[in-house]
């Protein structure tokens, strides 16, 4: 069994992948280890199958690829990963050279020392200024939210030892933040911090939306607190809109009927109504991961996978293991 499993999710990188293998085999032979290297191609509408083919043919002995049957998103991408991986360590990395290749090897070095958990902090980050500002904010409400204690939740860049991906691999939960549910089973977990470089080439996938959608994953999949924040909330507007409707039955009754005023109760009815909305709205996003969990139904279907096996002495020889069709199930329970 490889000492190194290395998980990477692709999505669309035609364009970085070939500089993505010049790098990346180099930094690991450098490190004298075994290691495997798992790309999990989620569903790539352009030549990154292709790609990844040719790249296995060359390094069939390192080289493992996972051929979902759709695009089922990056996290469900290493979920696969880690199922599949065999290495004592697994680190996820990012497809499009943000992280360089050439920090594993720090990664490793924390890993061996001890930790379980090895998170990273993007130094000199180069994305966008509202990406950085939106994960500040993201970071400051998830730690009063949660207790999961990561600095970039947005780097994917991580070491993992084997104890805390076997205990990820026996999760079930449909949808899930990666590094939180790892961060949570970690005994010994570090943070260091890595190089940022610019995307190597392409478009970041993330578009605001899902980054919104991501983060509310991650807040409300691991703490009800934003429900009970909003519970408390709402008794406190309780206890106002009852102290403000003594205060204008008193005034009625000294001062009279009047006219004024008007527009500032359709301002608080306004206000009211908005509270209301959004506490449905956050009703809603717990509802809907129930409704995802007992739909019951596989986090990713993996139409093929291309490998070595161990008796083969070459990969031209049935390498590809094509058709077998194979889900991320998670298993039922009840009577």
């Amino acid at each position: 069994m490889p000492e190194l499993s290395i998980v990477i999710p692709v999505f669309n990188e035609q364009d970085v992948l070939p500089v993505l293998f010049a790098r990346l085999y180099p930094a690991l032979d450098a490190l004298q280890r075994s290691y495997e290297i798992l790309f999990v191609n989620d569903g790539s509408r352009d030549r990154s199958t292709l790609l990844l083919r040719q790249q296995f043919e060359r390094r069939p002995e390192v080289t493992r690829v996972l051929l979902f049957a759709a695009n089922f998103g990056q996290h469900r991408a290493i979920l696969a990963g880690f199922a599949h991986s065999r290495g004592r360590y697994v680190i996820t990395l990012d497809a499009d050279l943000q992280n360089p290749p050439e920090e594993i090897g720090r990664v490793v070095a924390e890993l061996d020392a001890g930790h379980d958990y090895v998170g990273t902090i993007r130094i000199a980050r180069k994305d966008v200024a509202w990406r950085r500002a939106a994960s500040k904010l993201i970071n400051y409400i998830r730690e009063r939210t949660t207790r999961v204690r990561i600095t970039d939740h947005g780097c994917m860049f991580r070491g993992y030892a084997r104890a805390v991906v076997d205990a990820v691999n026996q999760c079930t939960e449909y949808n899930t933040f990666v590094p939180a549910l790892a961060f949570t089973f970690a005994m010994r977990p570090v943070e260091i911090r890595v190089a940022h470089e610019d995307r190597g080439a392409g478009q970041s996938k993330y578009s605001l939306f899902r980054l919104m959608r991501l983060n509310f994953d991650l807040m409300t999949g691991f703490s009800s607190a934003p429900m009970q924040l909003f519970s408390a909330f709402g008794i406190v507007i309780a206890l106002l809109s009852v102290l403000f409707v003594a205060y204008l039955a008193v005034r009625r009754l000294v001062v009279g009927p009047e006219a004024e005023g008007v527009f500032t109760l359709f301002a608080i009815a306004f206000f009211l109504i908005g509270v209301a909305l959004f506490g449905v709205g956050l009703l809603g996003e717990y509802v809907a991961r129930i409704y995802d969990e007992v739909r019951h139904r596989p986090r990713y279907i993996v139409g093929a996978v291309l490998e070595q096996r161990p008796e083969e002495g070459s990969a031209q020889e049935g390498a590809a293991q094509e058709g077998a069709a194979e889900a991320g199930h998670r298993p039922r329970t009840g009577a």
